[in-house]
């Protein structure tokens, strides 16, 4: 499988030093998760059948006419290349990069020839792909693509049978940038997800959106290819609450956002020009391995990619306080 945040195990395990010592910074994940209240008692013992109440629930926050709750948007970016594959064979698909891995992953290990394209290059390889995967906000570097721009796109794929496949996992906390509510432009199939935003990312709880000219085909199509009882009826109940709670999410993007700028004003002041979103800021280091081993020796784990690092949002003063120390050793021994 394919290295990803939140792998503190191999940390503990290099680094030597147990989970509580530990202010994990890797995954993106809202650090304030929602506060679940006590479930059905049912709902350990029943199969998960379908919740309509989920699904209002789903359907109200995302602004969409029809969803297909999945477990989590993982099982999506896994069951949409193998169903575009048995619908129309196989194709070229562009994934906007740098990007989640497991995008451009999964399309290839279905068959696809899938090409990396540059956020700044889209449009004009927009014509010789069959298919186009785009994170909005990107997932890690902050990048973003105009609405009106993506569903001109799907439009134009959508002519000659194409998919433009938007994962806005982090999309909760710019949504005015969605897209999800748009799924009746023709050829427009659209990721959510509950982990980030909601701080539920151990739930397993994602939607899939789809045009309605699609809508049919490939909702009931990708229920088929994942199977039966996917999300589990906790997940369901839960996911039921969290997104119908709106006080709780009004009082939530106030606070991400503060802490975002935060962030970024606290990575700024040591020089680290940052992208991304309230939830994380990246930035293209060039000592990433050395910055990702230095802040690890104390305590604080990140995630390193080959062109850069990303930071999550600290969960208490405490871890403020520690990531700035730590910062600041680390301006030091760079002279």
């Amino acid at each position: 499988m394919l290295d990803h945040g939140g792998n503190l195990q191999a940390a503990m395990q290099r680094y030597g030093m147990p989970t509580d010592e530990w202010i994990d910074l890797s995954t993106g994940i809202n650090p304030h998760p929602y506060p679940v209240a006590a479930l059905a008692g049912d709902v350990w013992h029943r199969l998960p059948e379908s919740n309509e109440a989920l699904l209002q629930a789903a359907r109200a926050y995302y602004g969409v006419s029809s969803v297909l709750p999945v477990a989590g948007s993982q099982a999506a970016i896994q069951g949409l290349p193998q169903l575009r594959r048995r619908q129309h064979g196989a194709g070229k698909v562009i994934v906007a990069t740098p990007s989640y891995a497991e995008h451009a992953h999964q399309w290839q290990r279905a068959g696809h020839v899938v090409s990396d394209v540059p956020y700044a290059d889209l449009e004009t390889t927009l014509d010789d792909c069959d298919v186009m995967v785009i994170c909005n906000p990107n997932n890690p570097t902050g990048e973003t693509v105009a609405p009106e721009q993506l569903l001109q796109w799907s439009a134009r794929l959508a002519e000659r049978g194409g998919w433009l496949v938007v994962d806005e996992a982090f999309g909760d906390v710019v949504p005015e940038l969605s897209v999800a509510s748009g799924t009746g432009c023709a050829g427009l199939i659209v990721l959510r997800s509950i982990g980030k935003f909601f701080g539920l990312a151990g739930l397993r709880l994602g939607f899939v959106a789809a045009a309605d000219d699609i809508a049919d085909d490939i909702l009931d199509a990708l229920a088929e290819e994942i199977g039966p009882w996917s999300v589990s009826g906790p997940a369901q109940q839960i996911g039921a609450m969290a997104l119908s709670d709106r006080p709780w999410q009004l009082a939530m993007q106030a606070t991400l956002h503060a802490e975002g700028q935060r962030l970024e004003q606290m990575l700024s002041g040591f020089g680290f020009q940052t992208g991304g979103c309230a939830l994380f800021r990246y930035w293209p280091e060039q000592s990433a391995a050395e910055l990702t081993a230095f802040l690890a020796r104390r305590g604080i784990w990140i995630r390193q990619f080959t062109h850069g690092v990303r930071l999550g949002l600290p969960a208490n003063e405490a871890a403020w306080t520690r990531l700035e120390t730590a910062l600041a050793a680390w301006k030091e021994q760079q002279g």
